[in-house]
């Protein structure tokens, strides 16, 4: 009978280099095939580092079908679960099964510009804003009903997951991450006699998207996913959805997001 297999990725940091190296120990005395690479027999990712590095993780790997575990050696770690000196203690519970996994939706836009039509993912957050960073004029949709001319900085949108990211900064709403909704926030709205666009967050439901048509004038528009920056020209479109993909993490007994809430926050 083969082994099962635990792909570990970390960051490059000291503290997070060291704990890679003990866990790819544990793994190994308690029986696991350990891999540093990702690949499609794995069970498991362990993911060493800040919520950067398991965001970095995710996209490397393509959003695999596999639960991650996270060890925090960062700053504020809300994925990253467990500190390292508990390494121990995570591989029992581990091999025990005392564990649940914990589903978050993603979301996902669709692009539709000069040469170009791409679908790209994201755990916490797409940003719409322009090139050059002045301000954006952008036509918005719900469905298929217009809605607004908007005028500002950008627009974030944020899944349930990334509630507590760019968009709680934006002075966006934090959202249970077990609602599958859409929060789409302004970034500097402007809001004058000339121009008059939502200064609130807006909340959609799971099958409702987010269409997005620029101005024209805008030969090129920024589009960041979970703060990866690309940008387009001449777009025609963008649509903001709910994905299919779900991202797993590994949650043991005393995990509580409205705890974790407060004691990052408050």
């Amino acid at each position: 009978m083969s082994r099962k297999k635990i792909c570990v990725f970390s960051n490059e940091t000291e503290l997070s280099l060291e704990t890679r190296e003990l866990l790819l120990k544990a793994f190994a005395e308690a029986g696991y095939e350990v891999s540093e690479k990702y690949g499609e027999d794995a069970e498991l990712i362990v993911c060493v580092g800040g919520d950067g590095a398991f965001i970095k993780a995710l996209h490397l790997n393509g959003f695999p079908d596999i639960p991650f575990l996270g060890i925090n050696t960062g700053h504020l770690g809300f994925f990253q679960e467990f500190f390292p000196d508990k390494v121990t203690d995570i591989i029992d519970d581990y091999r025990q099964g005392k564990y649940r996994v914990q589903k978050y939706a993603t979301v996902k836009a669709e692009i539709s510009a000069k040469g170009v039509k791409e679908e790209l993912p994201a755990l916490n957050e797409i940003v719409i804003r322009s090139y050059d960073s002045y301000t954006i004029h952008l036509n918005i949709s719900i469905g298929d009903s217009f809605i607004e001319r908007f005028s500002g900085d950008g627009i974030c949108v944020a899944s349930s997951a990334g509630s507590t990211g760019y968009n709680y900064s934006l002075r966006g709403s934090i959202i249970d991450p077990r609602l599958k909704v859409l929060q789409v926030t302004p970034i500097a709205p402007m809001n004058t006699t000339a121009y008059r666009s939502f200064t609130s967050s807006l909340i959609l439901p799971s099958d409702l998207y987010l269409r997005v048509t620029p101005e024209e004038g805008y030969e090129k528009i920024r589009v960041v996913t979970d703060s990866i920056d690309r940008s387009y020209e001449k777009v025609k479109e963008i649509k903001v959805k709910l994905s299919e993909k779900e991202v797993m993490l590994l949650r043991f007994e005393n995990y509580d997001f409205w705890n974790k809430v407060k004691t990052k926050f408050l």
